[in-house]
């Protein structure tokens, strides 16, 4: 999983990756200090995995990984390649999802590009500038779609798709409020259009408001507030805090949000919004020489989880053994499990769950 991480300069972006990724990516209190994108990788937290390397007595254990980019500051004309937009816009086509940090704190100290801390305005910069290259992306596609769509009656159907669309846009919609059936949507997802991508709002809020989930901030309101008109998720942040969390161990980490009032990091919350807006879930393989966390879509079938693993698992799959984390954990053992009964053999249309521990057969 790819997160993109954007937001005008000097709201908090390379703060807020500096301490997702501790990869230490400048950060200055000026525009575009942030050049080339900064590529951080982070662990999925998941206590399952030392719970079972406890009962396999495993070699090592291998989380669940997303990594984060930080995308340079964006400022209103990045679509006609003002500031480092078109670098951007370029940048951002790569990433599953978009981690949108909007400045909700006010600070004199902290310079902010537009003079003034107003997050709807600050997020309609953005949204417009994606809207704008998407705008761009579809006439290109609708010039060359015109030429074929006198003989080719699908070519016709997607035209006319194209052109309702791109007025959808041109309203100032994003196309993932785009309404239509699910083999234009199919259809419009191939585009690898800017705002068909998921977004996670990071409102960044100071320490104060973080206590009580920015309750009282009207910063924070007005970005809930457009969050839910556009079907995107929010969690609220303080990139300061997670810089100082950052630099702390695991027990301290802990004593230090348990002093704040905080059940878990922003961290924490961010992987939770970006696994429930992407639709994904993890299942565990268990060994003496590791526990691993794999990441799949909700929904996904036994054979397709194995392909995760390796195309031969999928290719040559015969069945899965399962046990249930839960199940597991209660016995002690896998034989344990597989005595009471608890280890199933599931075949080829068997919907995988989350926290199943699996034992792939296959026969290539």
């Amino acid at each position: 999983m790819k997160l993109g991480i954007v937001g005008l300069p000097n709201v908090g972006k390379s703060t807020l990756f500096n301490s997702l990724t501790k990869a230490g990516a400048e950060s200055a209190n000026y525009p575009f200090c942030t050049i080339d994108p900064n590529v951080g990788v982070v662990t999925v937290p998941d206590e399952r995995l030392e719970v079972l390397r406890g009962i396999y007595n495993s070699e090592k254990v291998l989380p669940a990984i997303i990594e984060f980019v930080d995308i340079a500051g964006l400022v209103k004309g990045a679509s006609k390649g003002e500031g480092l937009g078109n670098q951007f816009l370029s940048n951002i086509r790569e990433v599953d999802a978009i981690v949108h940090v909007v400045r909700c704190f006010d600070d004199t100290n902290i310079v902010h590009v537009d003079g003034s801390v107003d997050p709807k305005r600050d997020i309609e910069t953005i949204n417009l500038e994606l809207i704008f290259s998407d705008i761009e992306l579809l006439e290109r596609r609708i010039s060359r779609t015109a030429k074929g769509a006198k003989n080719d009656k699908k070519l016709a159907a997607e035209l006319q798709m194209l052109e309702r669309l791109k007025a959808h846009l041109e309203d100032g919609k994003m196309a993932k409020t785009f309404t239509t059936d699910e083999e234009e949507l199919e259809l419009i997802s191939t585009y690898n259009l800017l705002t068909i991508k998921p977004v996670i709002y990071a409102a960044n809020v100071t320490e104060e408001d973080l206590v009580d989930d920015g309750q009282g901030n009207s910063y924070v309101n007005a970005v809930k507030e457009i969050a839910s008109n556009e079907n995107s998720e929010v969690f609220v942040i303080s990139a300061q805090i997670e810089q100082e969390i950052a630099e702390l161990d695991d027990e301290e980490k802990k004593m230090f949000l348990e002093e704040l009032g905080l059940k878990e990091s922003g961290l924490e919350k961010l992987i939770k919004e970006s696994y429930k807006i992407l639709g994904l879930m993890s299942y565990l393989t268990a060994g003496p020489k590791e526990i691993r966390a794999w990441t799949i879509k909700v929904g996904t079938k036994a054979p397709q989880a194995a392909g995760k693993i390796h195309n031969d698992f999928e290719r040559g799959f015969i069945r899965a053994e399962i046990v249930s984390y839960d199940h597991l954990v209660e016995c002690g053992s896998y034989n344990a499990a597989r005595e009471k009964g608890l280890v199933r053999s599931e075949g080829k249309e068997y919907v995988v769950q989350d926290g199943d521990v699996i034992l792939f057969r296959f026969n290539v």
